[in-house]
């Protein structure tokens, strides 16, 4: 009896496997290269904020962040200045912006009415969003 050659078809295919360490391996090598710079990333003024339970906010694009110190100094950014000017200087900056919004971080110790005050000032300046920067409140054990 003549048995007939057959031809495997996956003998002529090409091998499509692809090896996947070397790029697990490099993810890890700059996830851990993120996680060690990401804490050495934030800069600004030391406040003491209040304690709130709500979601984190991301913010990590560049924003304005408006900041009162316990001692009611005004900074916008890094740029200290005072309640009187804080709305001028507000509507030129917002008014070349296309966001419109000012993130606020008051520390706890800061009576309620002067931030009441410099919210009424961020907005007579044209801010559509007004974001407050809180921290989560801490676990009691």
């Amino acid at each position: 009896m003549k048995y007939a050659k057959r031809r495997n078809n996956a003998d002529n295919r090409p091998m499509a496997e692809i090896n996947v360490t070397p790029l697990v391996d490099v993810m890890l090598v700059l996830l851990v290269i993120f996680m060690v710079t990401a804490p050495m990333m934030q800069t600004g003024i030391d406040v003491n904020l209040p304690r709130v339970k709500a979601k984190s906010m991301d913010v990590t694009e560049e924003k304005l962040v408006l900041t009162i110190n316990g001692a009611k100094e005004i900074f916008l950014n890094k740029t200290r200045m005072s309640l009187m000017d804080l709305g001028t200087k507000l509507e030129y900056i917002v008014a070349s912006r296309i966001d419109r919004e000012v993130f606020l971080r008051a520390d706890r110790n800061v009576p309620y009415g002067f931030v009441v005050e410099v919210m009424a000032e961020v907005r007579k300046a044209g801010v559509d969003k007004l974001g407050m920067i809180t921290e989560p409140p801490e676990e009691k054990r």
